[in-house]
């Protein structure tokens, strides 16, 4: 059994506030594209949380894919703790519950509300101890929370048989500039 996790900026890290920005486009295909790459070589977990951003696309394609690969893999989710998004809005909940619902397995790490960020830090040591490599949207020259994350795996990987990738600025500038060109392209030949 191998076990991705996928986790990066948050969408508002990275200047997204709608759904149809055409950021989102692009993201989504480089995520599609490496966790085809991901399924192909033999993952049947993907684990991810619920943020918005990086977290919840994933879950979104992942979904998408199981169309393509229906018993390949399966989707866990996991929040760092009981009543993680309590204080979202009501749209944003309702988006949550829809999320979780493309889930195989979805369960709180903490089973208590908030109160310490000692949770936080426990959520991120079960994403890495119950993974075996990690999918990062990720460029440490522009910083953002996934920073802790990033830490923490090179800490991690010292001393286990860990790896990890990074989706970085460069290749979603490259994956932009694809996506430019077809649509240039298929309006050439409309």
């Amino acid at each position: 059994m191998s076990k991705l996790w996928v986790t990066g900026y948050r969408s508002y890290e990275l200047g997204i506030f709608k759904e149809d920005d055409e950021k989102v486009e692009v993201i989504k295909s480089v995520l599609k594209e490496s966790l085809i790459q991901k399924i192909e070589t033999g993952v049947d977990w993907i684990i991810t949380g619920i943020q918005f951003g990086v977290e919840q696309w994933t879950i979104e394609i992942a979904n998408d894919l199981k169309k393509k690969y229906p018993n390949d893999f399966k989707i866990a989710v996991f929040i760092p703790f009981l009543e993680f998004n309590k204080n979202w809005n009501e749209e944003n909940r309702t988006k949550v519950k829809k999320i979780i619902s493309y889930a195989d397995f979805s369960t709180e790490v903490s089973k208590k509300i908030y109160n310490s960020p000692v949770q936080l830090k426990n959520y991120q040591k079960f994403m890495i101890e119950h993974s075996d490599e990690a999918l990062l949207l990720y460029d440490p020259e522009f910083e953002g929370k996934t920073n802790y994350d990033l830490k923490k795996i090179k800490k991690y990987e010292e001393t286990n048989v860990y790896s990890y990738e990074l989706i970085d600025m460069d290749i979603l500038q490259e994956a932009a500039n694809q996506i430019q060109e077809q649509k240039r392209i298929n309006k050439e030949d409309e």
